[in-house]
Parts: C-alpha cells; structure tokens; sequence
C-alpha cells in the first residue's frame, strides 16, 4: 500500500469541495460541508496529512490510509478507524 502524498491532493487546493466522514456502515459521522481548502501538510509527526480550511482548522487524515481517486474525488479509508474521508470538487455556479 502506498502512503498519501502531497502532490496527489494538490489539485484540492484554493476549489470549492465538499468535505464528508462516513463509517464502516456509510452512514454519516457529521453532515457533508462545503469548503475552501487553503492547505495541504503533513502533521509534525507526519502520520497525518491536514487539509487546512483556513490558518488554524482543518481535517486530519492519516497517511497509510487506502485511497481512490479521480479528478473530481479523493477518498481515503483508514481501516483502523473504520472512517472513510471524501473530499469532492464541487461546480460554483
């Protein structure tokens, strides 16, 4: 399995996305927002990457998570918590 790097959530950066957590079951951890993601970072220990929504809060993801992408969709399952983080483009209109 390959760690989640930097360049391949880059394209996240500075778009309007919508941001959701499921669990193991699907169903919803906390209602779906949408958001401007200002930066992505490893945490100091590296064992996560944030996804910053402005200077001081963001999402932290970790990094051995399983990932499927695609240019409009990051989603990222973490089998020890059971949750799976997805992060959609979203049209502005």
């Amino acid at each position: 399995m390959e760690l989640i790097k930097l360049e391949d959530v880059s394209q996240f950066v500075g778009v309007p996305v919508e941001v959701a957590i499921q669990d193991a079951e699907g169903s919803d951890q906390a209602p779906s927002v949408k958001k401007v993601i200002k930066k992505v970072q490893f945490c100091p220990d590296e064992t996560h990457i944030r996804f910053y929504f402005d200077d001081f809060y963001f999402l932290a993801v970790p990094i051995t998570s399983q990932v499927k992408e695609s240019e409009r969709q990051w989603r990222a399952f973490d089998s020890e918590s059971g949750l799976t983080y997805t992060i959609k483009k979203v049209q502005v209109f």
